[in-house]
């Protein structure tokens, strides 16, 4: 079993490009891994102000790849507790891994606690590309994501996007 999830780990993607709906392509990347092995302890992990796309108070470590190219990435965000995303959509798929803290995740338009999943730590959820989702954070929050970038945020509400302002 070892022997076939280590293969599985090195052989690479293959690149392909298929037309999806109108104006729009599909594109496989090539994911041949980090350069060399790479661990990451907790301490070790540098933490940024930002993404410049989230509202002020989140912080990233960008642990593997580049989101902001057609590449696999690993990113953290942390969110201080009662950290609201306003509801918004991605590109691309986006597969979140929760890592410390309560994520309520909601899907649709309009923000409503009650309706969102309560994601404890260990938990995981994989959304479709274009699916308009929010979150908040109940106690300090760390979330894992592991998507192909780009890693684009479009904002239901575009006067919710903190970018408007730069």
């Amino acid at each position: 079993m070892k022997h076939y999830l280590a293969a599985a780990v090195i052989i690479p993607v293959l690149v392909s490009c298929e037309p999806a709906e109108e104006g729009s392509l599909i594109v496989r990347v090539i994911d041949e891994g980090p350069e060399h092995h790479t661990v990451y302890q907790p301490e070790d992990i540098v933490w940024q102000e930002g993404p410049p796309s989230l509202p002020p108070g989140a912080r990233f470590a960008v642990l593997d790849g580049d989101p902001n190219g057609p590449y696999v990435f690993t990113m953290r965000l942390r969110f201080p507790d009662g950290y609201h995303i306003p509801p918004h959509s991605h590109a691309n798929v986006e597969r979140i891994t929760v890592i410390s803290g309560t994520f309520h995740l909601g899907t649709g338009g309009n923000v409503d606690q009650t309706a969102a999943t309560a994601l404890q730590p260990g938990a995981y959820c994989s959304m479709q590309r274009g699916v308009v989702h929010y979150a908040i954070a109940e106690g300090e929050t760390v979330v894992q994501i592991n998507a192909v970038g780009p890693w684009i945020i479009n904002y239901a509400n575009p006067n919710d996007d903190p970018r408007r302002n730069e």
